[in-house]
């Protein structure tokens, strides 16, 4: 009975990719192990930013710098134009 716990950033994950995730991880399973479909779990679970750290800073901070990064050739664009 495999159990597969799944967690991700809770970022905009649709049903949709979340379903591919769990036939993903159960088709696995099944080819590789050959294990039973109808007795191997998944769960996934969707983690806040503000609870998820990479390099001693949390994914909220990490996204705000990615965006203001972002913005930033556009802002320095205007100022030189």
């Amino acid at each position: 009975m495999p159990y597969v716990h799944i967690q991700i950033t809770r970022e905009g994950v649709s049903t949709e990719q979340k379903a591919e995730l769990i036939r993903g991880a159960t088709d696995l399973l099944v080819r590789v192990l050959d294990k039973n479909p109808a007795t191997t779990f998944v769960v996934i679970e969707e983690v806040d930013t503000n609870n998820w750290g990479v390099a001693g800073q949390s994914v909220t901070l990490i996204r705000q710098a990615q965006a203001k990064a972002a913005t930033a050739p556009e802002a320095n664009q205007r100022a030189t134009s």
